[in-house]
């Protein structure tokens, strides 16, 4: 079944799996990052912004943009995806933003504040969250379901999205199966990865890189995705973004988002 402009906007969110203002959360405690992976990370994190060209059955769409921008705090970041409406992606009525602040802790990323902005030709959708460490619990206000306001219980070492595609780039190693806990949006649900044995060689544009092919199976009973969706992503050491990022139904390949460029920021 073909997707409403709102459930692609929402699928590309995802994927990448939003530049708004995020609010102050309380003091945060340490957390630890619930992987399968054994080394520290090698990598430290650092200021980029990334674009990508979105793709829906070979088609272009419009362009999708990453940035992970320090702030003044000590060990505070921002994490922002935008999708501007640009070419396609415009004309189907479709802007994403996410946003989330976090802090980059020696036992992993601690989100403290999450927003998001959907909207279409005729809707806008915003929420926003925060991640309370001291109580324990993150709760979600906005433009969501009832049940999606209610408080989520924190476990050590969960995160939002944005935050995760983060950590895959940071522990992805060959061979290994990457473990977290997704708590976005009023939802807490697992999310495992598996990093393929062999680097394989993956096109973007002009360039040619030696990827860690990265693959997520679709949770049981998610609603929000098809049984037979599958999402990857091709991971290299020394970029701090994925390289690309496909969605995949029914074995064949829907929504592909593949770098263009991306950039240090001051």
């Amino acid at each position: 079944m073909p997707r409403t402009p709102a459930r692609l906007a929402f699928a590309i969110v995802l994927a990448l799996s939003p530049a708004i203002a995020a609010t102050q959360a309380p003091e945060a405690v340490p957390a630890t990052t619930q992987t399968e992976v054994e080394a520290e990370a090698t990598q430290a994190l650092a200021p980029f912004m990334a674009s990508y060209q979105v793709l829906n059955h070979g088609r272009a769409l419009g362009e999708a943009s990453l940035q992970v921008t320090e702030l003044n705090a000590p060990h505070r970041w921002r994490v922002d995806l935008n999708m501007g409406g640009r070419g396609l992606l415009k004309l189907a009525g479709i802007n994403a933003e996410q946003s989330t602040v976090f802090e980059d802790t020696a036992s992993g990323f601690l989100p403290l504040s999450q927003s998001t902005l959907r909207k279409t030709l005729f809707t806008r959708k915003r929420s926003t969250g925060i991640y309370d460490w001291a109580a324990g619990q993150a709760r979600w206000e906005g433009d969501l379901k009832e049940w999606r306001q209610r408080p989520v219980p924190l476990q050590h070492g969960d995160m939002s999205a944005l935050l995760i595609n983060l950590a895959v780039i940071r522990d992805a190693e060959p061979g290994r199966t990457l473990r977290y806990r997704f708590v976005d949006n009023g939802r807490a649900k697992a999310h495992i990865y598996h990093v393929a044995e062999e680097l394989e060689g993956v096109r973007v544009g002009e360039l040619s890189y030696n990827a860690m092919r990265v693959t997520r199976l679709p949770d049981e009973g998610d609603d929000d995705n098809a049984e037979d969706e599958e999402r990857v992503v091709w991971v290299v050491k020394g970029v701090p973004t994925p390289v690309r990022m496909l969605q995949r139904e029914g074995g064949e390949d829907t929504y592909d988002l593949r770098l263009v460029d991306y950039t240090g920021v001051q």
